[in-house]
């Protein structure tokens, strides 16, 4: 795991932009409406139902971002597989872990591994967020939150959270479609070996936190030395 003295920037340009958005942006009574919901999936116990470590993760097809379908199982025959699920393209947070991650793709890639972005955003969406932050790997678009369902960490927006989104122009029927217009995953970060088998989850209900990319990159090495 990261050590002490290791440099996560991408865990600080989070932490920087939860105090801008908590105490300089965001409504009083906005921001009330959304921790309290933050509060409530914590309560559910939701994360604790997702795929552990050890679990085997089936394998799926899901179309990337240019309308190309991208196959878990072609990827593993490479290598490991970095899974991230993040909220979508609106959500500050998410754009800063696609674009932490986006900074140790090499570092990924040199260690024999892929990694796959995944949201339930309609393609057109998807192309956004991609062009927005310049990933050069795949973002996926799990429309109706199918995939994210097998991992355990789809749940349903209360009312108040979803007129809150809409007022701030983050409408979830306009950005997922009709399917996924009142549900979204949890933020979540997995890392597969080659057979599939989940060797680091990262599952929290509090959206604003994530794993930061260079924990991934710790568990990749440790990876690389087993083979």
């Amino acid at each position: 795991m990261a050590t002490q003295t290791q440099v996560l920037q991408t865990t600080s340009e989070l932490d920087e932009a939860r105090d801008h958005y908590r105490n300089r942006v965001i409504p009083a009574d906005k921001l009330a409406i959304m921790d309290r919901a933050t509060e409530a999936l914590v309560h559910s116990g939701q994360a604790s139902r997702a795929l552990k470590p050890g679990d085997r993760v089936s394998d799926f097809i899901l179309m990337d971002a240019h309308g190309s379908p991208v196959r878990l199982q072609q990827l593993l025959e490479h290598g490991p597989v970095v899974v991230a699920f993040y909220r979508g393209g609106w959500c500050p947070y998410c754009n800063i872990e696609l674009r932490g991650l986006q900074r140790v793709l090499r570092e990924i890639q040199q260690l024999g591994a892929s990694l796959v972005a995944i949201s339930p955003q309609l393609p057109d969406n998807s192309l956004t967020t991609a062009e927005k932050n310049a990933l050069e790997f795949p973002v996926l678009s799990d429309v109706g939150n199918t995939v994210a369902r097998r991992f355990g960490i789809v749940f349903t927006l209360p009312a108040d959270l979803l007129e809150t989104y809409e007022g701030f122009q983050h409408g979830l029927l306009e950005k997922n479609g009709k399917v996924g217009a009142s549900q979204l995953p949890i933020p979540a970060t997995f890392v597969l070996d080659q057979h599939g088998v989940i060797q680091l989850a990262y599952v929290d209900a509090d959206y604003t936190r994530r794993l930061d990319p260079e924990i991934v990159l710790d568990k990749l090495r440790e990876l690389s030395q087993r083979s």
